[in-house]
């Protein structure tokens, strides 16, 4: 694959599908999308290897429930490296397939940079659950994927390295979690065999704890896991090796509560990525939202643009196995019927509710982040133009403030009008994210479309 990297640029979108035999039958697909809105192409449609007559290599069978967790936290603080110690622990206890770090970041600038840009998805089990697993971007420049892999999760892993302790996006992601409505966090304190003083890691855990109390969490009862990704995953035997690695996933399953999966619902999945698939057709990529789907079943594709388009699920994936029916909570791809790649883009879903609409215009209360919250230091006024982030959709938007209120100060709580450049599948209840300039500048919730 190393002729891939002479293909990628920074600024362009590239898609290369490189098939090789390997052992007769088997084929590897590989994926390389630069700059892709949500996964790394390689994990983003969970086909990497397939029969030449089928679709995938297996069938997922249900057993355990099933959980969305992932590593958030600062850039070098070792979100990738802990994503693959995990994934070796699981794999030496038959629970999973070891990733390697070169594994989960995959593309040539991440590897190049020795950063995560994309998020990315991994597989594994513990004795009580089956994870799906997103490894988040922790750099300032790609908090927008960020923002869509948290969407997805139902807990999540904040990594704070010990030598480094507390850093900008230690506290942004800290603070996006709380607004998309992550009620669980565990903490991984990670390198701690590069710290001899025992009151500098004291004090690391005390800030730690202190701002996820800040932000409304169980600051004094959050699990706090002390180790080092790189000893476990050089398989270490040490307390801070392969033990803690442990210690982290029996708090994962103890601490982080079972969400009640709207399955009673109508269908709906909020596309992150599209793709196209050689000789198969169209594959658009999401979490299930609400309610069931299963092959053959017809479905409507909403927002961003004026007209819905209406086809037919031809295959459902998850993790390179086959799925007759996919449920809320569930990470899949789609196979989408008579659909062209450029007709779907992220930020619409794929849905089974009847007579959806979309909207340019709804209203919302939202409250304006202070400074000290990651916000803004100045107000804003009438027709103020931030971007949205609602699902896994980002567009620009005005906000109209009410005729009783002529300016919205940080710390305040108002109600106004979004008035939106592109129309979404939206309605009463869902949450939303304003942005601008790279920080959250408020965070609302929809109460009536118009």
């Amino acid at each position: 694959m190393n002729n891939c990297n002479n293909i990628m640029n920074k600024r362009r979108v590239s898609n290369l599908v490189q098939l090789n035999e390997n052992e007769g039958k088997e084929m590897n697909i590989r994926y390389y999308i630069k700059n892709s809105a949500h996964l790394n192409s390689q994990n983003k449609i969970n086909i990497f290897k397939i029969d030449k007559k089928n679709f995938a290599i297996g069938v997922f069978e249900r057993k355990k429930p099933h959980m969305n967790i992932g590593t958030i936290g600062h850039v070098d603080h070792g979100k990738t490296t802990l994503t693959a110690a995990i994934t070796k622990v699981c794999s030496k206890y038959d629970r999973g397939t070891f990733k390697s770090y070169e594994d989960i970041d995959k593309t040539p600038e991440e590897q190049k940079r020795g950063i995560t840009i994309n998020a990315t998805h991994v597989e594994y089990e513990t004795e009580k659950r089956h994870y799906s697993h997103i490894d988040c971007p922790g750099h300032l420049d790609y908090i927008k994927n960020m923002i869509t892999g948290t969407s997805q999760m139902d807990g999540s892993i904040l990594v704070v390295s010990a030598y480094d302790g507390l850093m900008p996006q230690t506290k942004e992601h800290v603070l996006l979690s709380r607004q998309i409505g992550i009620n669980k966090i565990i903490v991984y304190l990670n390198k701690i065999d590069m710290c001899e003083d025992q009151e500098l890691v004291d004090l690391v855990e005390l800030e730690v704890r202190e701002l996820l109390s800040f932000h409304k969490y169980d600051g004094d009862n959050i699990p706090f896991i002390k180790g080092s990704a790189l000893k476990a995953l050089n398989d270490d035997p040490s307390e801070y090796g392969v033990p803690s690695i442990l210690k982290l996933l029996d708090a994962c399953d103890n601490y982080i509560d079972e969400p009640q999966r709207k399955i009673d619902l109508p269908f709906l999945m909020s596309i992150d990525d599209v793709l196209q698939i050689s000789g198969k057709g169209t594959v658009a990529t999401g979490r299930v939202e609400q309610g069931t789907i299963k092959i053959n079943e017809p479905v409507d594709i909403l927002g961003i643009k004026d007209k819905s388009i209406k086809t037919v699920i031809t295959g459902i994936e998850m993790f390179r196995k086959t799925l007759d029916t996919a449920q809320a909570g569930d990470q899949i791809g789609v196979m989408l019927k008579n659909v062209k790649k450029n007709d779907i883009s992220r930020g619409m879903v794929v849905t089974k509710i009847p007579n959806m609409k979309t909207y340019k215009k709804f209203e919302s209360d939202i409250y304006v982040l202070k400074n000290e919250e990651g916000g803004r230091k100045n107000p804003f006024s009438s027709y103020y133009r931030p971007q949205v982030y609602i699902r896994t959709a980002d567009v620009n938007c005005a906000v109209i403030l009410n005729e009783d209120t002529q300016i919205a100060n940080p710390g305040d709580n108002i109600k106004c009008t979004i008035e939106l450049m592109y129309p979404l599948a939206v309605s009463p209840g869902l949450r939303f994210s304003l942005r601008e300039g790279g920080k959250t500048v408020a965070s609302g919730i929809i109460t009536k479309v118009l």
